[in-house]
């Protein structure tokens, strides 16, 4: 760590931080980047952790569940300062957070002004009672906080002029949809196919359509109505495939695919480094098609020499009973990386080619489009019409449709 930066003040290390926010472009209103001024991160994370800690653009874990894994964090400011830009917020709005925690909560305050209110419920009473604490402690009393069921939203607040999640969602309920004012925003990490996008949705008619799209991962939702994505372990918590596909799943038989040799096909495609969004794109229009699909989560220092997938979070990944293929990719030089797969199984050369050849599709088809169309539907959709490549996702309040421009589909 730079001495210099250890030997700033808490109001030094906030202004370090929005400065590299705004330079990054994640902030990019005047408003916004006040507010990552004003409000005092290190006053909202575990006093275990340092105040240099805190204003690094990283996320802070605030609570564990006793296996270890990660129950509540304060997410990182970039993904913070993006949604809080989404949301359009004005002085004088209402807005509703789902997901609690505190830090976010004041952000919006700052943004809402003396004459908004902000609303922040969250389904875990250790958290809404720390969130408490910490908006007290850093000046924000007047931010109300609800312990209950984020999918119930929060009628007495009513409308809303926004509503920011801040937890990952499987759907958009009832609730949401409800208490949103006309013309407001839900910017929320909405799951799809195993797959996490940060949606900007509007109102459009009887749906709500995405103006905005951006891949991330966050906590998933707590609750009997969660809607969470089944992991399989393929080998304890080293190798886990998420699925969200119905279905029996063959875990034994996935399992034993590992121990057979790798197959390698490699796509002439290469991708540079800093294409972000051409990730996305490609792992949306891979989830999109209409075959057995799932993503590998895998620890690449317990894995090493075995797997080597694309992403280790959340690596596309095709399927069959006993076989599967991940997307992969290979050094060319400094700048630039090769596309492929890896497959595993008695199908894996198959796999590996199919995987192949989407690959070159989305590069000749689709890597340069506007992408597709994201919309939510609370009641029925409409017919796909002749051509149209459409990812369906049935959830219990909503149906979610990926829809890809027909011009393009598959030769």
């Amino acid at each position: 760590m730079d001495s210099v930066v250890e030997d700033m003040s808490p109001g030094q290390l906030r202004d370090r931080l929005a400065t590299q926010l705004t330079g990054r472009n994640w902030i990019r209103t005047t408003p916004v980047e006040a507010a990552f001024r004003a409000v005092p991160r290190h006053l909202f994370v575990p006093d275990t952790v340092t105040a240099v800690e805190a204003y690094e653009d990283t996320v802070v874990a605030t609570k564990h569940g006793q296996d270890g894994t990660t129950l509540s964090s304060v997410s990182a400011p970039w993904v913070q300062a993006y949604a809080l830009e989404e949301s359009g917020i004005r002085s004088g709005d209402r807005v509703l957070e789902v997901g609690s925690g505190g830090y976010n909560a004041a952000l919006l305050a700052e943004l809402t002004g003396p004459h908004g209110h902000v609303v922040t419920v969250d389904i875990d009473a250790d958290i809404t009672t720390a969130a408490r604490s910490y908006l007290d402690s850093a000046g924000y009393p007047h931010v109300e906080v609800v312990h209950g069921d984020g999918e119930r939203g929060h009628q007495p607040g009513a409308p809303y002029d926004a509503i920011i999640v801040t937890v990952e969602a499987g759907d958009i309920p009832a609730a949401w949809i409800e208490q949103l004012a006309p013309g407001g925003r839900i910017v929320v990490p909405l799951r799809m196919r195993t797959l996490t996008r940060y949606l900007t949705l509007q109102h459009q008619g009887d749906h709500l359509a995405a103006t905005a799209a951006l891949q991330c991962g966050f906590v998933a939702m707590q609750g009997d109505r969660s809607q969470r994505a089944r992991r399989v372990p393929l080998r304890g918590n080293d190798i886990v495939l998420l699925l969200d596909d119905p279905g029996e799943v063959h875990a034994d038989d996935l399992a034993a695919a590992l121990t057979q040799p790798r197959v390698e096909r490699w796509a002439p495609v290469t991708i540079s480094g800093q294409e972000s969004d051409a990730f996305e794109s490609l792992h949306l229009w891979l989830s999109s098609q209409p075959r057995p699909f799932g993503a590998l989560a895998v620890d690449r220092e317990a894995t090493a020499g075995l797997l080597d997938p694309q992403d280790r979070f959340t690596c596309p990944t095709l399927l069959t009973d006993d076989s599967l293929a991940y997307l992969a990719m290979r050094k060319n030089d400094d700048t630039t990386w090769q596309l492929g797969a890896h497959g595993f199984g008695p199908h894996a050369d198959t796999l590996a080619t199919d995987l192949q050849d989407l690959i070159v599709t989305w590069d000749c088809d689709y890597r340069h489009g506007s992408g597709p169309e994201i919309t939510v539907h609370p009641v029925d959709p409409p017919p796909a019409e002749p051509d149209q490549l459409r990812l369906t996702v049935t959830r219990r309040h909503t149906t979610i449709l990926t829809t890809w421009p027909a011009q393009g589909r598959p030769r």
